[in-house]
């Protein structure tokens, strides 16, 4: 299956700016035989947006985003996984939505979020192992920290995912530029899974973003990467029977359940 995974500069506090940005790349991913688009952390509302216009912008997992998402994807014959703030009742979630447009939705809430600005707009949500499959492929979804928890990629790898989503809003600066050029590949090898890591792209009032989104494969091995700076449309071919060496010669899931 081939996917698509947009490096964004998403515009702070613009939904409607931003879902026209992901219905531009839903149309070119589409064009490149992409199945799946992936965009980044709270990419409808934009990460800087701030805790007010996180509350203003948020959707239900049932809500307008989701259905105008869900048209997207319709229209492209793709699905879409796009970060975006849910509201549930009174409480606000940092969340990304997979959609196919005709019939399958599914919603993730980040489950570790990061720092003072995330915790004033966002509730945190349990841990858990949110799967769709798509083209044969099993897909689970984390959001940006939630990776950097080698705990929450083994529950999804245990559960039979072949691909783990995460759309980031990873910040500028070394510790960032070690998660998307390390980390990132570790945690595939060491999952034998692939991992498509998805970022903004740019700066707004808040934060300056790192880019550097990734695409790794169960050996380690990057299937695409974006520079630093500006927007990207990434593509990448997710075949897991390519790897089965890999899977042979590393066998950390097979082991664990061994001695379990």
């Amino acid at each position: 299956m081939r996917i698509a995974a947009l490096q964004m500069h998403a515009i702070a506090g613009d939904g409607e700016a931003n879902i026209e940005r992901i219905a531009s790349a839903a149309a070119d991913a589409a064009s490149g035989g992409a199945k799946l688009l992936v965009v980044p952390e709270l990419a409808v509302p934009g990460y800087g947006a701030g805790e007010a216009a996180f509350g203003r912008l948020a959707s239900p997992a049932t809500g307008d985003v989701a259905a105008r998402l869900g048209a997207i994807a319709r229209d492209n014959t793709l699905a879409i996984v796009a970060g975006f703030a849910e509201r549930e009742g009174a409480h606000v979630y940092n969340s990304a939505l997979f959609t196919d447009g005709i019939g399958t939705n599914a919603v993730y809430r980040k489950s570790h979020l990061y720092g003072d600005y995330e915790r004033a707009a966002f509730r945190a949500a349990a841990p858990a192992s949110i799967m769709v499959e798509i083209g044969g492929i099993r897909l689970g979804m984390l959001i940006c920290y939630d990776v950097e928890f080698p705990e929450n990629v083994r529950r999804l790898a245990l559960a039979g995912a072949d691909l783990v989503i995460v759309p980031t809003a990873l910040p500028k600066g070394a510790s960032g530029t070690f998660i998307a050029n390390h980390m990132i590949q570790v945690r595939a090898f060491e999952n034998q899974v692939f991992v498509a890591y998805v970022n903004h792209c740019g700066a707004d009032d808040h934060f300056t973003y790192a880019g550097l989104s990734r695409i790794a494969a169960p050996d380690g091995k990057l299937l695409a990467e974006a520079a630093a700076e500006g927007e990207t449309l990434l593509f990448a071919e997710i075949r897991p029977e390519d790897y089965a060496k890999s899977r042979s010669e590393n066998t950390y899931l097979v082991d664990l359940a061994r001695q379990g």
